[in-house]
């Protein structure tokens, strides 16, 4: 896919720091229950760390008891793509910006207590926060 916002490796490691580099370009995932983003409360946006295109709203957000910030949908238009995922031996749906092609985390379809039964699970490194409306 071709994506509106690209750069090299070169470039993209000079705008993130390395866990940001390694979790956003590289597919890496943070440690459970470390990330910064895991008990936001307020209500807001949640853009991609790379980019800063809007991806999820605090409306969706929701504690799935994973270790990670969890969303049962994404924002509408595209925020996001989907793609099959087979690494680590398993077959799960990577989630990326639409934006960027940046690496945001997995979505599984999990969630029953959900209004779409997804657990949209994200790594808050991927992600930052913008106060307001959600």
């Amino acid at each position: 896919m071709a994506y509106d916002v690209t750069r090299s490796d070169e470039e993209w490691a000079l705008e993130l720091n390395p866990q940001e580099f390694q979790v956003l370009r590289r597919a890496g995932t943070e440690r459970a229950w470390t990330g910064a983003l895991l008990d936001e409360k307020r209500t807001g946006v949640y853009r991609c760390r790379a980019c800063r295109a809007e991806l999820f709203s605090s409306d969706a957000k929701f504690d799935s008891h994973c270790g990670w910030p969890s969303f049962f949908t994404p924002l509408a238009g595209g925020s996001v793509e989907l793609l099959e995922d087979r690494s680590l031996g398993m077959v799960r749906t990577e989630v990326r910006c639409a934006r960027c092609g940046s690496h945001l985390g997995h979505v599984f379809d999990d969630a029953p207590q959900t209004p779409t039964g997804d657990r949209f699970c994200m790594n808050s490194v991927s992600l930052t926060f913008e106060p307001g409306e959600g």
